[in-house]
């Protein structure tokens, strides 16, 4: 921290990267963070010893959880089921997303900097052993929502409205990354300002900016292939 040098002028989290699982899949639905430094979210010491990591999972899980109020005290937790991997298509994504990781730290350009895989480590290699590593070692990665999603008036899983209002509740608006009916394809920090932006927009009555439809590039080949040249 005092001199800027080694681990203490870097933010950890500079290099990031969104794959795309497979053939078929149009956008990118795995996401990236390359760390020089293996460490854990929680604090622990993921191991002793030098090393570098990738934090890597699916963006565009199935899976789904819920918030339950216990009593009618305000103070009082609610009960939070996470509920990840209740769905086999993020048990298969996760396959996904260790072997592909595997493949490009194998890549030549790493050599020089590469030892042995920590984890999961190299005998963790069949479906099997891969879905209970995962299931003994996935976190949110701090990005839970959709727990309070915005809908039309005929959604019963609606609780908010078009205007972000708690319907049966007055004078109640949520403004938050709980609005989104499912995850964002990405990190929630930028759409949660957006979020916030267009509720403070809706609370003083002006009019939305006029519609803006960016171009997306897409591979023309998406259908067929993972990877150019690779089907």
């Amino acid at each position: 921290m005092l001199t800027k040098t080694g681990l203490g002028a870097t933010n950890h989290f500079e290099a990031c990267a969104f794959i795309r699982s497979d053939k078929g899949v149009k956008w990118p639905d795995i996401q990236y963070h390359f760390l020089p430094a293996a460490m854990r979210y929680d604090g622990r010491a993921a191991f002793d010893g030098h090393g570098f990591q990738v934090h890597v999972g699916p963006n565009k899980p199935h899976s789904r959880g819920r918030v339950n109020i216990k009593t009618p005290m305000a103070e009082d937790s609610p009960s939070i089921l996470f509920n990840y991997l209740s769905d086999e298509r993020d048990v298969q994504d996760w396959r996904k997303a260790i072997r592909l990781t595997r493949e490009i730290l194998q890549q030549d350009a790493l050599a020089e900097f590469r030892g042995d895989e920590i984890q999961p480590g190299f005998h963790i290699e069949n479906d099997d052993d891969i879905d209970a590593w995962v299931r003994e070692n996935v976190e949110s990665a701090y990005h839970p929502s959709c727990t309070c999603k915005i809908g039309n008036d005929h959604d019963p899983m609606a609780v908010l409205d078009r205007d972000c209002r708690v319907r049966g509740v007055e004078g109640l608006r949520v403004a938050d990354s709980s609005i989104f009916p499912v995850i964002t394809n990405g990190n929630l920090n930028a759409p949660s300002m957006m979020v916030g932006e267009r509720a403070a927009d809706l609370i003083l009555g002006k009019d939305p900016l006029p519609p803006s439809n960016a171009p997306v590039w897409f591979d023309p080949e998406w259908e067929s292939r993972q990877r150019q040249g690779v089907a």
